[in-house]
This record gives C-alpha cells, structure tokens and sequence, in this order.
C-alpha cells in the first residue's frame, strides 16, 4: 500500500496542516449558569457502537443574550427524547481554524442511525430549531458518523474537554486514502496519554456538511490536555508537509462539556 499524506499525530494537535496557532481566533468563557450538560443515562463506561452528532451554530452579531439562552435551553431540553443517549449544547471554548466564524456546539449520541433520524423528525426538535435557532443563527452545519467500539462513557463528565475537527479532501483521492486516514486517527488514543476517548468516522449525511467527508471528536479531562497535546510542537511540525498535500479545507473548534 502506497504511504499516506496525514500522518496520525498532528491531526490532534495544533495542526496537521499548520494548525499551530500562536493564539486561538476565538476564546470564550462559559457562563456559570445556562448552559449545563444534559443527559438521560448515567456515564458508565462501555464499548459500543455509537452515532456521533456534531452541530456547529454560528449566532448573529449583537444577538441578545437572552435569546441565545433561549436556544441553548431548547436545545439541550431535547435529551428528553426517547432517542437520545446524550445532548449538551453550550458556546464554544475556542476555534482554532475554521473558514466560517462559528460559536456554539450541539454533541448527542444516539444508538443507531434510526435514533438518530427518530431525533432529528421529532416534533419537539423541529419546534426548538424553527422557534430558538433559525431566528439568531447566520449558519449551521451538522456532521454525523458512526463510532465503531467506543470505548468509555456515552455521557462525557463535565468539565471534559473536546477537539472536534471536519476533514474536506481534495478530490480523487479515493477510498483508500480515506480508509488510511481514518485508520491513522483511530491509532491516535495510544500516542497521547491526554486524551480519554477517541472516535472517528466518515460522515453520513453530506447535505448539511458543507462538502467535509471525515470527521473525528477527541475527548481530553480538561483543557490542560488539550493545551498539552498543542504544546507538542515537534509532531506538527514532522507531519504538516505530508498532511497540506490532501486536505482542501478542515475545521478545528474545542468545546468544555458544561457543569451543572
């Protein structure tokens, strides 16, 4: 098999493809209240196959607050759903590239992809997004993919931390490229004792992804292991040559799973 052009360990740092960032574009402190990790089940630890569901929101300059805590509040009553494994909605901690300016995060976990479209069909859900999201939001895209073996808790404990990051490939590069890159950051978990969860996946549901075809979602104790993982700055800058050559375009935001 001919070699890739990702190699695994820069895709969780600052950058596979000069990610490395001197500063983040976007730093924004969490509210002490609101904002609150929502979830049905109790995080037992487990391995399973799950379906990750990320939505990034980008809210209207100037919104009034008062109605961002009225969508994030709407949002995060749907883990009552029958559907829902796990739902936390909250700002966004920090964006370390993306071409388009987003600021809040939706992360649930469904069991299946029947789950997940029972979810997304849902009267409620449909009545939170036409009522509490649309009206303040200038753009929204949502990834979804199938985390095989997940290993540890469905419901991340709070004050976790998350790296989330959408691969756009270039074009032609084939299923096998694919398949190598998604097999390199399934390895990632074993180089960085910072991180306590990996998954990543192709997504399924390219209408609302803005062309972006792979997607991964690393979960860290707190920020520190983030910033510990970003302070490695020999690992990008061994790998960022082989990565540029394959992607067109990617995103990279962190969020804090939210307390109570």
């Amino acid at each position: 098999m001919r070699m890739l052009c990702v190699v695994a360990p820069g895709l969780l740092c600052s950058s596979p493809l000069s990610l490395s960032f001197s500063s983040p574009k976007h730093h924004l402190k969490l509210p002490s209240s609101s904002f609150r990790p929502y979830s049905r089940k109790s995080p037992i630890k487990m391995s399973t196959t799950t379906i990750e569901h990320i939505v990034l929101f980008k809210v209207k300059d100037n919104t009034d607050p008062t109605e961002v805590n009225t969508m994030l509040t709407s949002l995060n009553a749907l883990v009552s759903l029958d559907p829902v494994l796990h739902l936390a909605a909250a700002p966004l901690y920090r964006t370390k590239s993306s071409p388009i300016p987003f600021t809040h995060m939706l992360h649930s976990r469904y069991s299946s992809r029947d789950d997940l479209n029972a979810y997304t069909v849902h009267p409620s859900h449909l009545t939170a997004v036409k009522e509490s999201v649309l009206p303040i939001c200038d753009d929204i895209m949502a990834v979804d993919w199938v985390a095989d073996d997940l290993q540890g808790p469905i419901v991340l404990p709070p004050g976790s931390a998350i790296r989330v990051i959408f691969l756009k490939l270039k074009e032609n590069l084939g299923e096998e490229v694919k398949d190598e890159i998604l097999a390199l950051i399934k390895g990632i978990k074993g180089s960085f004792g910072e991180i306590n969860q990996i998954t990543c996946g192709e997504n399924f549901s390219p209408a609302r992804a803005k062309g972006y075809s792979i997607a991964s979602l690393a979960v860290f104790p707190g920020v520190s292991g983030i910033e510990a993982v970003d302070s490695k700055e020999e690992l990008v800058n061994l790998q960022r040559e082989k990565v540029k050559d394959c992607l067109e375009s990617f995103i990279v935001v962190d969020y804090v799973v939210p307390s109570p």
